[in-house]
């Protein structure tokens, strides 16, 4: 009976690795390696070799060693993204050239690996990077579908009259499941960053009350706090998730989360004011700050809230290289901060919120007795 279920079952297609090195005993080795967990290996001892096979079949991620004769890991790269941007490229590099590496991740790599390899890690960063491209594919897939579903839902509203306020709270569900569908998008990839999002965003919602923004102020500050860190997605996990201090290469890599975030969610229309929140939310009052070292009131107001918010959250809770600061000891960095890395006015709405309404905030996301995400308002 299970040789019958065996023969029933569809197969599951393997993935398909192309190895680039003008070493061919590597190239073995990796193929083996990589075969006996499951992948379908294929060789080149050149970039010209690689390009051509290319060209007659279809692999879904490219293993490169950065530097060979004729056809560099580099030129390889770049010919890779233009014509299969499918495919998920690794580039294999020396200790002596990590910064090329991560110059390389800056051009569309996926990641690097380190020569001589450890066989046991090859397998796990393929897999990673497959998963990497496989979520990016779905989530541009679902930005590009976006714009026609908000167009119908407007349409509905132009057209049913009688129904105006029914179809409004149908639009605004078709929103907040997107924002829930990006932060899902998120949680994949880094659970505890979902949860800094969902309590800095409460956070920014008592902030921006108590700071007397307007209602759609409000909105919009909510949807960039809960999408403040959505541009992790694009950050590596040997980054993303290692346990302990960032070196100053890997911390290049992790500032760019504002600007991958930014381009992720700005087509979005109904998120375009909450992406400027996003791509500014590391801005620093006194302009010393990044991507764009934007000063005083030329930063979003958003985006002042969410520095505050983030910060205070940051020191509060554990880190993978530091554990939970004291409250007192947060409360007093942010107000030496005031007026450099933060508007004083935000500082100053921050402080007339009593302790208590934090502690409540997150004994309820802790206990999960929330009724949703996030309690947004709703304009009239």
């Amino acid at each position: 009976m299970d040789a019958l279920n065996n023969l029933t079952r569809p197969a599951i297609p393997k993935a398909r690795i192309l190895i680039v090195d003008d070493e061919p005993a590597v190239c073995t080795l990796l193929a083996e390696r990589l075969c006996a967990q499951g992948f379908e290996c294929r060789a080149a001892n050149s970039g010209s070799e690689a390009i051509s096979i290319l060209e007659t079949e279809r692999f879904d991620a490219l293993i490169c060693d950065l530097r060979m004769p004729g056809i560099s890991g580099l030129t390889l790269l770049k010919t890779v993204r233009t014509r299969y941007p499918w495919m998920s490229f690794l580039i294999a590099t020396g200790a002596d050239n990590i910064r090329v590496g991560v110059d390389a991740m800056k051009q569309g790599a996926a990641d690097y690996i380190l020569k001589p390899f450890r066989l046991e890690t090859v397998a796990l960063a393929v897999d990673r990077a497959l998963k990497k491209k496989r979520l990016g594919i779905e989530v541009e897939a679902y930005r590009e579908r976006l714009d026609e579903m908000v167009t119908e839902r407007t349409e509905q509203l132009r057209t049913v009259v009688t129904s105006l306020q029914q179809t409004y709270d149908e639009i605004q569900e078709t929103y907040d499941e997107t924002l829930k569908a990006l932060g899902a998008a998120l949680a994949l990839r880094d659970n505890e960053t979902r949860n800094h999002t969902e309590r800095v965003a409460h956070y920014c919602l008592e902030i921006a009350k108590a700071a007397n923004c307007t209602p759609e102020e409000v909105i919009q500050i909510l949807r960039g706090s809960y999408l403040h860190d959505i541009g992790k997605i694009g950050i590596p996990d040997g980054i993303l998730l290692k346990p302990g201090k960032l070196t100053p290469e890997e911390v290049v890599v992790m500032r760019t989360h504002s600007r991958i975030g930014y381009e992720q969610v700005s087509h979005i229309p109904f998120l375009a004011p909450a992406a400027e929140i996003v791509l500014a939310h590391h801005e620093r009052f006194d302009g010393t700050g990044y991507p764009r070292g934007l000063k005083g009131n030329d930063i979003p107001l958003g985006a002042r809230i969410v520095a505050v918010a983030n910060a205070f959250d940051v020191m509060v809770n554990d880190q993978a290289y530091r554990r939970a600061l004291p409250w007192s000891v947060a409360y007093d960095e942010i107000r030496r901060e005031s007026g450099q890395q933060f508007d004083p006015k935000v500082v100053q709405a921050f402080f007339t919120i009593p302790p208590g309404v934090w502690e409540e905030i997150r004994r309820k996301l802790v206990q999960g007795r929330r009724q949703a995400p996030l309690p947004w308002p709703r304009t009239k």
